[in-house]
């Protein structure tokens, strides 16, 4: 489906193929492996001289329905299903890179990202220098001769820092680089990297794609070469693979992306003011607020500021934890992306496998909390946090 229809009938429509049975909601295909006709349309198909279905690692209806249909929302050529976020960084780095070569990446990273870079893809003979996601010159400073890739997160996990893409993109094009961007946070419906030169997007489809926290999934999106032959070629031999139940639900997740994205972020301007108000808060992170410091770079590359937020308590670890232990209301949980409300303490969490030096050179501290807002009644989530404030 073209971009002659809008973004939402895309959401709803955009890479159905209706079998013979005339479904109206899309099948799901629980097989692994596919009947050919004859012997020489099975030879075809493995050549590849034929499209077709071969085996469920790599090629499954579902599967292909979802990648479409995110590839539409993204404006990207195609677009690999993997089985988690995580996969989807892995296959990108393993598709793309080779042993030599250097990763310039933000230091605002999800911590499990910077652990498969300094640990495994070191271990494959890949460098990563980490840089500030917001200083353009640090970028340029760092790029090698053997730099390949450009990695970042924006808004960022879990700070909320805002990198300006077309910028990075003009830079990283200059240096023969490419620029892959994780657009978790905020999703299709809230900002198209690719649109803004980047040339690749990871999605952790486990967040607001599913929108319920009900799978896990990830996915990769750029063009036909990049992603649909060198990414997909890693991800056909090495089988991090996205089951046919869980694109199916990412599936049904698309369709609503655009209306919880919109609730979310609403929501979340409306808690982050309230926050910015408390006298135990020192500072609150969100691109909506006038205070934050890339808050008109958002308002122009974005269409919306997401359900993210994160905030500096005074006091330390021993405050943080008193503010997470009397919630009531909000799931004390590492997850975002889900309609209910999730609060964590990052320090010891999601960032807790990061020395205490890393952790401060992402700007985390002890007394540093996340909420991913989500599609509750704005007044009870502020009630719920005043009790441990």
């Amino acid at each position: 489906m073209t971009k002659e229809y809008g973004f939402d009938t895309r959401a709803v429509r955009a890479g159905q193929v209706r079998t013979n049975e005339g479904e109206h909601s899309e099948p799901i295909f629980p097989t692994s492996s596919y009947v050919f006709d004859s012997a020489a349309q099975a030879a075809a198909r493995f050549s590849g001289e034929e499209p077709g279905n071969i085996y469920s690692r790599f090629t499954n209806p579902t599967v292909r329905t979802f990648q479409d249909r995110l590839a539409s929302l993204e404006g990207g050529e195609s677009c690999v299903a993997t089985s988690s976020g995580m996969a989807a960084i892995l296959s990108t780095c393993m598709g793309l890179l080779k042993a030599g070569d250097h990763i310039v990446s933000s230091r605002a990273i999800f911590g499990s990202t910077v652990v498969l870079f300094n640990k495994y893809m070191a271990a494959f003979g890949v460098e990563t220098t980490y840089v500030s996601q917001t200083d353009l010159t640090d970028w340029e400073k760092a790029i090698k001769p053997n730099t390949r890739l450009l990695f970042l997160e924006t808004p960022s996990n879990p700070l909320t820092e805002v990198a300006d893409i077309k910028a990075l993109a003009d830079l990283a094009h200059s240096k023969n680089c490419l620029l892959v961007v994780d657009n978790c946070f905020c999703t299709p419906a809230l900002q198209r990297p690719l649109e803004l030169g980047a040339d690749v997007i990871v999605h952790s489809g486990t967040k607001y794609i599913d929108g319920q926290g009900r799978c896990v999934g990830g996915a990769v999106v750029g063009n036909k070469d990049i992603v649909g032959d060198q990414v997909f070629g890693f991800l056909r031999t090495a089988g991090p693979s996205l089951s046919p139940f869980n694109a199916w639900v990412h599936l049904k997740g698309l369709e609503t992306l655009s209306l919880r994205m919109k609730a979310h972020s609403a929501n979340a301007l409306a808690l982050a003011t309230w926050l910015e108000s408390q006298p135990n808060v020192e500072r609150v992170y969100y691109p909506g607020l006038t205070s934050h410091p890339q808050h008109e770079l958002a308002k122009q590359q974005q269409f919306g500021f997401g359900g993210v937020l994160a905030f500096d308590l005074k006091g330390g670890k021993e405050v943080a934890w008193k503010v997470v232990d009397n919630t009531q209301l909000i799931s004390i949980t590492a997850n975002l992306g889900d309609a209910k409300s999730t609060i964590t303490h990052p320090a010891t969490t999601t960032h807790g496998r990061l020395t205490p030096e890393q952790r401060a050179d992402a700007g985390i501290g002890d007394g540093f909390l996340r909420i991913a807002v989500g599609l509750e009644d704005v007044d009870d989530l502020k009630a719920d946090l005043a009790r441990g404030l």
